[in-house]
């Protein structure tokens, strides 16, 4: 059985690897100023996430879709997270294997600290670069994207 390998075209190339330099380049920069603050990208998200949530609360499992992450993953990740009081986990009455995860006071304080700081890093390394235009672009680009990953997710 053979396949017919559909080789990238030039221009295709220049841009993949243009997509991969933008993320590799804004992800660095965003997470080296987390840090500095003492926060991964993951901490942030899931103190983002929680913040956002009623009661401040979601499941395991809907925070580990959100972030493309196995539940077993987050729940090591939320394990070291609860361990500096940023969250708390608490049986899921709904899901006897899961958990809720409870943003803490601290933790929203924590939050609350950092935002200002990582949405002026996300503007330094991104969004102060590009144009309306661009945003609308990157926005249908996703959109297409997602549409696609999701018809894909559905054959």
């Amino acid at each position: 059985m053979s396949t017919t390998v559909r080789w990238l075209t030039a221009d295709e190339d220049r841009a993949w690897r243009a997509f991969l330099r933008i993320t590799v380049a804004v992800r660095t920069g965003t997470a080296r100023d987390l840090a500095g603050l003492g926060l991964s990208e993951p901490d942030y998200e899931v103190l983002s996430t929680l913040s956002e949530r009623p009661g401040n609360t979601s499941t395991l499992g809907e925070q580990a879709v959100k972030m493309g992450w196995s539940r077993s993953r987050l729940s090591r990740h939320a394990t070291r997270m609860e361990t500096r009081e940023l969250l708390r986990r608490s049986p899921d009455p709904e899901d006897g294997r899961g958990c809720l995860l409870t943003l803490t006071d601290h933790g929203l304080s924590v939050l609350d600290e950092a935002a200002p700081a990582h949405l002026a890093s996300v503007r330094h390394h991104f969004m102060d670069h590009l144009t309306a235009a661009d945003l609308t672009a990157l926005e249908d680009i996703a959109r297409r994207l997602d549409e696609a990953g999701n018809d894909a997710g559905q054959a």
